[in-house]
């Protein structure tokens, strides 16, 4: 081969490599274009509403500025939020049912809260035809904003609100199987459309009556932990709990503590199932008292304790200590639910759930859909699985367990002919006045419509025998019987 010929087969390769180069970056940016389009879309999707409901974005007061803030309505189509405006343009927003649904719906002046905050997208967007939207630009006149459809139904929000009284606390009713919130109360509470002339006393109000007790409030949870440690224990015993019985004589002491039963009660030789229907505290302090602890701070974590709750309202972690150095009398008193465990009723309610659907937890949703404000279907949200909280087989133990408490235990006044109950009571000490406790029922009812989960507490009122039960009992009355 001549020097020339291999001058020019010396360039073909140059030339060919240069074309490899150049091909490798086409793709290399060709990749970078693809993936960005993407995330975009991906953003565009499942972040950019969160983004634009940031509350430092200026975006919202431009539109707040433009549209005329949408209603919001419940599942039944009943109007429970709207905005008045009146002849010289002035805005008011109205509530129906004053403060009935006042921590649920939340307000919409001096910040966002409740469904006002979640749903504070929708409710300042328009989706009316495209033309009236344009001659309204055209006019300077605003928009009307699109309304949101709930999951709260009425009858059960005023009945559960009504059955609470004058007692402050918190209520809430859910569907297992969808995990539909259909009610939600919080006491003491307010009449939203009040808060702008009511602001400075509402705020510093020492009761705090702009906290949703039902998300937010922490509660010592008396024996409806024994649920829990029931759990722990079948678990450490192959599900078996045949082998457990428990003489009571109406107290157990370990050293310089005496745990007491309510009243003291002997409630005698004892099952484990007759244990926890009778919620004897000498019985399960003595099964605390053998449990394996990290076992134990394991089923607390896979019970959603000291992590994030599938709520999309505000609400506040619930916390599980025990650790290994704690002495025999704190392992006792937690397993009775009177350690340092802190829960919110909310979160008493997704445990609840997740047991009478089988041990699936669906995530709690409070918007159904998003209707423009002449009623056409803007958007829809549907149910979803958040995740097996324990196996199918736990759950069903535990369903047997809660069933117990009403054939025969603390719970037989919510017997009935139209549905069946399982749940458990609690009575929680909250202070070094042992006489002080707050009232617990947590369960749910099956009958001829969705199994309905209930969870009712009241502060300082007593057992929840006798003030959370009959609260619950109303509920399930009114949704299976009427």
């Amino acid at each position: 081969m001549t020097s020339e010929e291999k001058q020019k087969k010396s360039k073909k390769k140059g030339k060919k490599k240069s074309k490899r180069e150049y091909t490798n970056v086409l793709l290399l940016f060709t990749g970078i274009f693809a993936l960005l389009i993407i995330y975009l879309a991906w953003f565009q999707i499942t972040q950019s509403r969160s983004v634009i409901n940031n509350s430092y974005n200026a975006r919202l007061e431009i539109l707040e500025d433009e549209v005329i803030r949408g209603s919001i309505l419940a599942t039944g189509g009943e109007v429970l939020a709207y905005t008045q405006v009146s002849d010289d343009g002035t805005e008011k927003r109205v509530y129906p049912y004053g403060c009935t649904f006042s921590q649920v719906l939340g307000y919409s002046e001096y910040g966002k809260t409740g469904i006002e905050e979640l749903g504070n997208f929708q409710l300042i967007n328009s989706n009316a035809y495209f033309v009236e939207r344009f001659l309204n630009e055209i006019r300077g006149q605003k928009n009307t904003g699109d309304s949101l459809v709930t999951t709260l139904d009425v009858e059960l929000q005023t009945v559960a609100h009504d059955a609470l009284g004058t007692n402050d606390g918190a209520v809430i009713v859910m569907e297992a199987s969808t995990g539909n919130v259909r009610a939600m109360v919080s006491k003491p509470d307010y009449d939203p459309g009040t808060v702008a002339a009511n602001w400075s006393t509402l705020s510093n109000s020492d009761d705090g009556v702009l906290l949703n007790r039902a998300t937010q409030g922490l509660y010592a949870p008396g024996s409806t932990f024994k649920t829990i440690t029931l759990l722990e224990y079948l678990r450490e015993n192959n599900m078996d709990g045949s082998d457990y019985s428990y003489d009571c004589n109406g107290k157990i002491t370990v050293g310089d503590t005496s745990i007491s039963c309510y009243h003291g009660t002997a409630h005698g030789e004892l099952d484990l199932e007759e244990a926890f229907a009778e919620s004897c505290n000498s019985a399960f302090a003595d099964i605390g008292s053998s449990l394996d602890v990290d076992s134990f701070q394991k089923l607390a974590r896979q019970l959603l304790f000291d992590t994030e709750l599938p709520v999309s309202l505000s609400y506040n972690q619930s916390s599980f200590s025990l650790p290994e150095s704690d002495s025999e009398a704190i392992r006792m008193m937690t397993a009775i639910g009177q350690g340092e465990t802190l829960v919110t009723p909310m979160h008493m309610a997704l445990i609840m759930s997740a047991i009478a659907n089988d041990g699936v937890l669906m995530t709690p949703r409070f918007l159904e859909r998003t209707e423009n404000y002449t009623g056409t279907l803007v958007e829809t949200y549907s149910t979803s699985v958040y995740g097996n909280l324990m196996t199918s087989q736990e759950a069903s133990a535990l369903q047997s367990y809660l069933r117990a408490v009403v054939e025969y235990g603390t719970g037989t006044a919510l017997q009935s002919d139209d549905y069946t109950v399982y749940g458990k009571t609690g009575t929680a000490e909250y202070s070094s006045n042992k006489n002080e406790s707050h009232a617990w029922f947590t369960g749910y009812a099956s009958g001829d419509k969705e199994d309905l989960v209930v969870v009712v507490l009241v502060e300082g009122a007593g057992s929840g025998s006798e003030y959370a039960v009959p609260i619950a009992k109303k509920i399930f009355e009114a949704y299976y019987t009427k």
